[in-house]
């Protein structure tokens, strides 16, 4: 077939399912958007465009986290939050049963290997990760 192949990734997915590996990198680009100057006039133009920044900026925030959902004994609370690299404090919510509280926090997914063990054995239960889509700040 071909000895090479220049091809513009994201993650790389294409390149390992097709046994590819990176040489070099020929150009790092960046992600932009460009509106004429008369659609930016216009507030209902102008409205839409900076929806899809927001919503595009909210996706590049998205790569690499992880959203992490738990149930915790009160009791156990102070030590798990302890164990958590978060982006602000976790939520917590109260359950039907007195004794434990939900605790939901997000992370960076390069962490999520050696916190999920570590909250387990820390007392967490019902531990569920799930990727994120868009993180809006």
């Amino acid at each position: 077939l071909v000895n090479a192949i220049v091809e513009l990734t994201e993650t790389g997915g294409s390149l390992r399912a097709n046994n590819l590996r990176v040489i070099d990198t020929v150009i790092t680009s960046t992600t932009r958007v460009i509106a004429n100057k008369t659609a930016w006039k216009d507030p209902f133009k102008r409205e839409k465009i900076e929806n899809i920044c927001i919503l595009l900026t909210a996706a590049i925030e998205a790569r690499g986290k992880v959203g992490l959902k738990m149930n915790v004994l009160k009791r156990d609370l102070d030590d798990i939050i302890a164990i958590l690299p978060a982006e602000k404090s976790p939520t917590v919510s109260s359950l039907a049963d007195s004794d434990y509280v939900a605790l939901e926090v997000i992370l960076d997914d390069s962490v999520e290997r050696t916190i999920v063990p570590a909250l387990k054995r820390a007392g967490a239960s019902g531990i569920i990760t799930y990727p994120l889509n868009k993180v809006i700040h």
